[in-house]
């Protein structure tokens, strides 16, 4: 008899370079665990997507055409605090403001995303 299902979490994908989010969509429907619920191209969409979709989890580009990130991320907490943000980049996170100050659970490099690294 099988023990039952793990929970599958929810990903709401925030990336205003459509490649990225093509190569992060494909890594989340191939990961156990994990379900694409939905993308944005900007800091407003997302915060709509947010409210609507109910994502468990953000991953959320720092830089963005609009609202930035790390405020589309306090924008979206203050309304979902049980949902989980993870800011990414390309850039180092010494190099980027807000990313302590916004709520994220974290930040990864983009060229560092793998399915552990969204997994933990």
């Amino acid at each position: 008899m099988a023990g039952p299902a793990s929970p599958v979490v929810r990903v709401l994908l925030v990336d205003d370079q459509p490649q990225f989010r093509r190569a992060a969509a494909m890594l989340i429907g191939a990961t156990d665990g994990l379900a694409l619920a939905g993308e944005a191209a900007s800091g407003e969409e997302a915060v709509v997507l947010a409210r609507d979709l109910r994502p468990d989890l953000v991953l959320m580009d720092v830089r963005l055409p609009g609202i930035s990130g790390p405020d589309a991320t306090r924008q979206i907490l203050a309304e979902n605090p049980h949902t989980r943000v993870i800011l990414v980049s390309t850039y180092e996170a010494a190099d980027l403001p807000d990313l302590d100050t916004c709520g994220a659970i974290g930040f990864l490099r983009k060229q560092d995303l793998d399915a552990g690294a969204l997994l933990a």
